[in-house]
């Protein structure tokens, strides 16, 4: 290929180059798949805690907890790891 040729689904020059991103990009797709999974059964065992917690007599929430989740996530993924944190458990819990 030459850049008048560009490959339209990956926006490479090469065939080599195009077929390697098509590789990558089918890999992030399972990464983004299993993320999704794995959000989707946090939410589920977060929401569980919450009425279990809450059907023995205590709180709705444990804001200490959702302290130290969202420094974890943090200290491992810099300041936007602190956000990435607040979206997980929004949706385990709903909004505040």
């Amino acid at each position: 290929m030459t850049a008048d040729v560009m490959d339209q689904q990956t926006g490479a020059g090469e065939p080599l180059a195009a077929d390697e991103i098509r590789a990558m990009r089918e890999r992030i797709d399972e990464i983004d798949q299993q993320i999704i999974d794995l959000w989707l059964e946090r939410a589920r065992l977060s929401q569980e805690v919450g009425k279990t917690r809450m059907a023995s007599g205590g709180t709705r929430l444990v804001l200490s907890r959702e302290r130290e989740i969202v420094e974890r996530f943090r200290q491992a993924l810099g300041a936007d790891g602190a956000q990435v944190a607040l979206m997980i458990l929004r949706a385990g819990r709903g909004p505040l």
